[in-house]
């Protein structure tokens, strides 16, 4: 099964993609939401965050509060790390259960939707990378228009995050989100034909045969990873 790591900036649709390959019917892996399952009460994630940071950053019924937790971590790196040691490995072992559960229901790909793709390296086991893209100038007005900030608050949000332009150095496909809504449908028609002729005839052997599969898809992404390495030793 192919695997797509799709990513953008703040602001850039990516979001507004993930939903329409969704509307598609194509296989949707989504981080942000499995981020907020994994720290749900009773889960093994919440309880180290309560050991590590105390009562305080829990609710009245025993959720999490995202609030007082992120007001601890604001401006202490320490701590951030220390919250991401916790939460980062849940996410991503529920992210290959279900890009694992995809494929047992022989699905030929599923999209992983992760903000932070390339920042948190896992774009290097992807098999293609997706980026939703528009100039710092569009992304700009965006963020001020969507959340109603002032261009300073906005600028300072853009600048806490790796630019857009440098992700779009990782793609394997870059979706230009610059103009209208039918425009970017459009675009996305177009990645799915792209994705459904890539995946082609290859995922049924790996029913056929069930070994082929898991080898094969290590094999291409050693093969990419290293294509990607070279490619990022040039830069």
């Amino acid at each position: 099964m192919l695997v797509i790591g799709l990513t953008g900036g703040i602001a850039t649709g990516k979001s507004t993609v993930s939903s329409l390959l969704k509307a598609s019917n194509i296989p949707i892996v989504d981080a942000d939401v499995i981020a907020r399952q994994v720290v749900e009460p009773g889960t093994p994630a919440l309880a180290k965050i309560r050991k590590a940071f105390g009562d305080e950053v829990l609710l009245p019924n025993g959720g999490l509060d995202r609030k007082k937790l992120g007001s601890i971590i604001f401006n202490d790196d320490t701590k951030r790390r220390q919250l991401n040691k916790i939460v980062h490995p849940a996410v991503r072992k529920a992210m290959l259960w279900q890009v694992l559960g995809f494929w047992l229901r022989g699905y030929k790909y599923c999209v992983m939707d992760v903000p932070l793709l390339i920042e948190g390296g896992l774009w290097q086991w992807a098999g293609l990378v997706v980026v939703v893209y528009c100039s710092d100038s569009l992304q700009l007005q965006r963020l001020i228009e969507r959340d109603s900030s002032s261009e300073e608050d906005a600028r300072s949000r853009l600048n806490s995050q790796l630019p857009i332009s440098e992700k779009v150095q990782y793609a394997d496909i870059v979706i230009d989100n610059s103009g209208s809504k039918q425009e970017l449908q459009a675009h996305v028609d177009d990645l799915i034909r792209r994705l459904e002729k890539q995946a082609g005839w290859s995922w049924r052997l790996s029913w056929l045969i069930p070994p082929l599969g898991p080898l094969s898809a290590v094999w291409t992404l050693f093969w990419r990873r290293i294509a990607r390495r070279r490619k990022a030793a040039q830069r």
